[in-house]
């Protein structure tokens, strides 16, 4: 698995947890699904994302540049 696709698992795991925890416990847990939509959205502006650091150090490996040609 590459670095991207674990940080993507990681943020589909974080929302449907989020989504429980609206569901079960507080309809407050919405805010922390905000708070990964806005992470997602400013990696994507910035390149910047703490999870890809992570997944690095934990031996992920990067896969080949998105929009590469083979």
């Amino acid at each position: 698995m590459t670095v991207e696709n674990a940080v993507r698992a990681f943020a589909g795991v974080m929302i449907l947890v989020s989504a429980a925890l609206v569901h079960f416990h507080s309809p407050w847990w919405l805010l922390f699904t905000a708070f990964i939509g806005l992470n997602l959205m400013q990696s994507a502006f910035t390149g910047f994302c703490p999870p890809s650091i992570l997944f690095r150090k934990l031996g992920f490996k990067d896969g080949p540049a998105s929009g590469s040609v083979e």
